[in-house]
């Protein structure tokens, strides 16, 4: 999940449009149009609005993005459906981000500035970090979807809260994983970046004390072959690739799975790549087999299904976990608006005060240690793969 873009994807194109069918040209890049709310012309007195950070075009991870817009947009039309915030319909502004922390945390400042609420949303770690730092300073409350890093500020700030688990607490179990299936010489193919940095220091504390190694490939400096030969010479018994996706995820996998040396070499993906179905596009069947962590329960209730449903409609395919983050957050935001006012700082203040169905369990914030946010404690966590005998179907590994 929150993967950071290769630094070798092509330049993005031109902005896409928002999940609605109902809206109007995007007036420059980086600005879409806004959903039209749903049932509004039931609702009275000016829009409440919320501002949305979602990642549309590359080298953003666009369909995160396109699945994160979905549950967003989802939410709001039912919250409209529903009489709006106290009569007054929501509206939400939605921003591509492209994976840029400065084009995300200049978004916040035009979003402060168009009188929003509330912001929410974003899915890559880096420039969600981004936009809490900016948020926090302009005080408008930021309810992060998707962005898993554990620092996502610097300091302790009220402004911000986020629904997805911490990295530390979802890369934990993936470590305790790989040693329950016997991997102990671990190789992650990596790139510059704070999270994937995080990450590989989660693994080698996680796997170090029960005689794990961790050996770390530069896949910015390293051809696919030569990555290969590496992992050969290292013996290792897995490769987690925590890099970019499309590029160069996609001819890592090719590489090692057309590379005799490496049959018994399990792939694994942690952050999520093959979540979507642009994975298993690209792979086919190469790409199965890679378990990967995702934050879905192992069953869903009435209301986890119902969305879930509504969801598919929407997308035409299976709706990712990140899709359920997006619903999540705008139901969150709704209920802290209406218990506790439209201004700035009551929903600040409200995040502790909150208890939300959500559809993946009861949504309640708190304080978790070595987290400078108001965290839900925790997302249920789980391990999946692509079944090598029929890639289309995830298998759940294991759960936490």
């Amino acid at each position: 999940m929150n993967t950071s873009p290769s630094p070798n994807t092509p330049p993005p194109p031109s902005p896409g449009r928002s999940a609605s069918p109902n809206t109007s040209p995007s007036p420059s890049p980086g600005r879409l149009p806004s959903p039209s709310p749903s049932g509004a012309e039931r609702a009275d007195g000016p829009p409440v609005r919320l501002g949305a950070l979602v990642p549309l075009t590359r080298p953003g991870w666009a369909e995160a993005g396109r699945h994160l817009l979905a549950g967003l947009d989802l939410a709001v039309r039912e919250v409209n459906d529903t009489g709006g915030i106290d009569g007054r319909p929501l509206e939400l502004l939605v921003r591509d981000t492209a994976a840029d922390p400065e084009r995300a945390a200049a978004a916040v400042d035009e979003l402060a500035a168009l009188g929003v609420t509330a912001v929410a949303g974003e899915y890559h770690s880096v420039v969600a970090r981004a936009a809490a730092a900016r948020a926090a300073a302009l005080g408008v409350p930021f309810l992060c979807s998707s962005a898993v890093l554990d620092a996502l500020t610097e300091e302790p700030t009220e402004w911000v809260a986020r629904l997805a688990p911490a990295q530390s607490h979802g890369w934990r179990l993936y470590a305790d994983f790989l040693l329950a299936a016997g991997r102990h010489r671990i190789a992650v193919a990596t790139q510059p970046s704070v999270y994937w940095a995080s990450g590989t220091r989660l693994l080698r504390d996680r796997l170090a004390p029960h005689g794990g190694t961790v050996i770390e490939l530069d896949a910015n400096a390293l051809t696919p072959g030569a990555l290969c030969d590496a992992l050969a010479e290292h013996g290792a018994t897995a490769l987690l690739l925590l890099v970019g996706h499309p590029e160069p995820a996609v001819p890592i996998v090719k590489a090692v799975r057309g590379d005799r040396r490496l049959a018994d070499v399990l792939i694994g993906a942690p952050a999520g790549q093959p979540e979507f179905a642009e994975w298993a596009g690209a792979l086919g069947g190469d790409g199965a087999g890679i378990p990967f962590l995702r934050y879905l329960p192992e069953r869903f209730g009435p209301l986890g299904e119902r969305v879930g449903q509504e969801l598919r409609e929407r997308l035409g395919e299976a709706p990712s976990f990140v899709a359920f983050e997006g619903w999540d957050t705008v139901t969150v935001l709704a209920s802290a608006l209406r218990s506790h006012g439209t201004d700035r700082a009551s929903v600040a203040a409200s995040w502790p005060h909150l208890e939300v169905e959500g559809t993946r369990g009861p949504i309640r914030f708190s304080r978790a240690p070595g987290i400078g946010v108001r965290q839900w404690t925790w997302a249920p966590v789980q391990i999946v793969d692509r079944d090598p005998a029929e890639p289309d179907r995830l298998r759940v590994l294991r759960t936490g």
